[in-house]
């Protein structure tokens, strides 16, 4: 059974266009989130999934200076681009990261991971309920869900989102965490960029 991470990344984020390039300590953010993703327990690869245009040729270089694979797809359309990208390094298990989460927590993705394979089912998650700031977000799932996803999904959002249709229509397993669940540990705005910057200073 192959385990991979699949780590969906753009530099096309109208709120914060670029962010995954933004500095961290003087590293861009990708390259944090891509670090901490190829250390989490029962993972055997990590690839990050972007769009097929030319802003992101500095996401693939930073991918393949720290060994990620990449795969380049569809902008719009990301649940297919994630479905490629699983198929091209033959998964048949998934975890869900995405780039704007430079502080993603290893040990908590490898618990959703452990998760989804104890409980026997083909989705598990900490964001039903989100018990874990946002941008410790981490999901699970079999390459079945995703297939079967890929094929049945029709609407807008499920195609942009990857997951949502899997919560509607799968079981599901959810891991508890302590709270928190409102407070924003992620890149989406230039206030979540300044906050960011705050933490990773200190650290």
């Amino acid at each position: 059974m192959k385990t991979a991470c699949i780590v969906q990344a753009r530099m096309g984020s109208k709120r914060l266009p670029g962010k995954m390039m933004m500095l961290l300590n003087n590293e861009p953010v990708i390259r944090h989130v891509l670090r901490r993703c190829k250390v989490i327990p029962g993972i055997d690869t990590v690839v990050c999934a972007i769009p097929q245009e030319g802003a992101s040729k500095d996401l693939a270089k930073e991918s393949m200076k720290l060994c990620v694979g990449v795969y380049l797809g569809s902008e719009k359309d990301v649940l297919d681009r994630y479905y490629h990208a699983a198929l091209s390094v033959k998964a048949d298990i998934i975890v869900r990261v995405t780039g704007d989460c430079p502080l993603i927590d290893p040990g908590i993705c490898g618990n959703v991971l452990e998760l989804l394979k104890t409980s026997g089912l083909d989705y598990a998650s900490n964001v039903m309920p989100r018990g874990y700031p946002k941008g410790f977000d981490c999901q699970a799932f079999t390459f079945h869900a995703l297939e079967r996803t890929h094929k049945e999904a029709k609407r807008k959002y499920d195609r942009e989102h990857v997951c949502p249709w899997m919560q509607r229509n799968l079981r599901t397993a959810n891991l508890p965490g302590p709270g928190g669940g409102k407070k924003r540990l992620c890149l989406d705005t230039p206030e979540d960029y300044e906050n960011l910057k705050l933490i990773f200073e200190r650290s």
